[in-house]
């Protein structure tokens, strides 16, 4: 067996709206989205009465893709927002743009902070974290020419 592709990366959100807002603003584009509830869904996922509204999201260029899930049966388990970035578990998403700077402008009249600093990486990337609704983490970073 070889791995061809990473699929999808998959969100579990209570705010589908709000959560695909703050992705298409940082510039994915939406794809489509559905409300599922089938046996197949159930027996994929191991868990009874599965009724899941998802969007799915894609990068410009094709490559990446998230899955935005909201359960709305069963009840979703867990949630600690606030978690810092060296918690176990997928902690944060990475996207390549085209000008950090004006992400983060961009981000920021949408009341969308920092986590830290935007900083310059070996003079590869220019880059920083910033927490999004729901919490998600993503990284913005810019590759930095050499001349």
């Amino acid at each position: 067996m070889t791995i061809q592709r990473l699929e999808n990366v998959g969100i579990v959100v209570d705010d589908l709206a709000a959560v695909t807002e703050f992705f298409v603003g940082l510039g994915l584009k939406r794809l489509g989205g559905d409300l599922i509830e089938a046996d197949w869904v159930d027996r994929i996922v191991g868990l009874d009465g599965v009724r899941v509204e998802i969007a799915m999201l894609e990068t410009l260029d094709g490559h990446g893709r998230l899955e935005l899930m909201r359960f709305h049966h069963p009840e979703t388990l867990g949630d600690d927002r606030n978690a810092p970035p060296n918690t176990h578990g997928i902690r944060r998403l990475a996207f390549v743009v085209d000008d950090v700077d004006t992400a983060v402008a961009g981000l920021r009249e949408r009341g969308i902070e920092l986590v830290g600093e935007l900083v310059v990486y070996e003079d590869v990337f220019k880059m920083c974290y910033v927490r999004g609704p729901e919490g998600i983490i993503v990284m913005l970073a810019e590759e930095l020419r050499r001349e």
